[in-house]
């Protein structure tokens, strides 16, 4: 298929291919024509499979430009992945040469520069629930000329925690506006909140996303209290050009950045404990190059798409396959090829069959000796 023969409006055509974006993936497919539609969705796929231009594409065709009002809300529950699709869609917008200004709205940020810039009227906000909420109540931010709601990563903001800052949201929106639920997981919980919520939405899933063939799979096995050596030598060894490295806890990511510094290893660091400044400023620095390292937690990292990414090390091994797939699908992206390398301790060694079976991938155990990478 190509975005023509999906009746993609030929300005948008233009703008993607000044991103070298030439074809549409599955579920920009099956979602262009249902949300042109102004249907409300839910949009399933898995991690890297173009989720963000799925819903902006047909979105941004249902926006007037000479309005001067806000039109669509995107809500997400992370400060990167707002900054993320706001960016997307600032470049979707001059690449296609439409007036269509977006704003961004997150927590952690001086809040009066974001009611001026409210004064503006942009037609497309992305923000955190917390602050839509606050500008909402403040009467900054005028809900009732929004005719489309987009909830990214709903799994996490529908969630028992998210879901009475969502409500709330969807309380003051008109009654008429369009709902779009996006998210990577299928979890029962969401699924029958969704259905409360808009219960005529259509469900537009892909079939999971086989593992991308030019990721080749290693692990290495090593005490836990070696792992962070472990992680510098094999840093040392491979040189890669960009890498994410994900680890389960803050103080474990603290530890290694800590020592990686010692020996000379920019990283930036993408967790929880860091404020938004922080992590802004890690992104920054891990896009501009200055840091080839980034040391992520999967809330932090999730939703991301950063390209370039060649190496991905699980220092802290996820249990569940599915959040195998989700981390290494960070690497060779868009043709290009990548390495995930899983760090095993003894008790762990039996992860790597697990994630054969369930994912069809044949990991291969390598080994350090003096400071090479032996393959067994």
């Amino acid at each position: 298929m190509t975005f023509s023969e999906i009746n993609v409006a030929p300005d948008l055509i233009a703008a993607l291919a000044k991103q070298k974006i030439t074809e549409p993936t599955p579920i920009q497919t099956v979602a262009y024509p249902v949300l042109l539609e102004g249907k409300d969705a839910y949009l399933n796929a898995e991690t890297g499979t173009g989720k963000t231009l799925a819903y902006l594409l047909p979105l941004f065709c249902r926006i007037d430009p000479k309005l001067a009002a806000t039109q669509m809300m995107i809500v997400v529950p992370t400060h990167e992945l707002a900054l993320q699709i706001q960016r997307q869609c600032c470049d979707l917008a001059v690449n296609a040469e439409r007036p269509i200004h977006t704003l961004l709205l997150i927590g952690g940020t001086v809040i009066d520069r974001q009611i001026e810039k409210l004064k503006k009227k942009p037609q497309i906000v992305v923000g955190s629930p917390g602050r839509l909420r606050e500008l909402i109540q403040l009467g900054k931010l005028k809900a009732h000329q929004i005719k489309m709601l987009v909830i990214d990563e709903a799994d996490r903001l529908l969630s028992e925690e998210g879901l009475p800052a969502m409500r709330e949201l969807l309380h003051v929106l008109p009654r008429d506006r369009q709902l779009v639920f996006v998210s990577a997981t299928e979890q029962d919980a969401c699924r029958e909140v969704i259905a409360g919520i808009a219960p005529k939405l259509v469900m537009l899933q892909t079939a999971e996303t086989p593992m991308n063939p030019n990721i080749e799979h290693l692990y290495l096995i090593c005490e836990e209290r070696d792992k962070p050596d472990v992680l510098r030598s094999l840093v040392h060894a491979l040189e890669p050009a960009r890498a994410i490295v994900f680890v389960h806890r803050t103080e474990t990511a603290e530890i290694v950045a800590s020592k990686m510094a010692y020996h000379h290893i920019e990283v930036a660091q993408l967790h929880g404990a860091f404020n938004k400044e922080e992590r802004k400023r890690a992104m920054e620095d891990f896009r501009s190059g200055r840091a080839n390292v980034m040391l992520a937690s999967d809330v932090a990292a999730r939703g991301l798409d950063i390209p370039g990414i060649t190496h991905v090390f699980n220092l802290d091994a996820p249990t569940l396959s599915k959040a195998y797939l989700h981390r290494v699908g960070r690497t060779a992206r868009a043709g290009a090829s990548g390495v995930a390398i899983t760090v095993l301790t003894g008790a762990e060694e039996h992860l790597p069959r697990r994630y054969e079976q369930d994912l069809g991938i044949v990991m291969r155990r390598v080994r350090l000796r003096e400071g090479q990478l032996l393959k067994a």
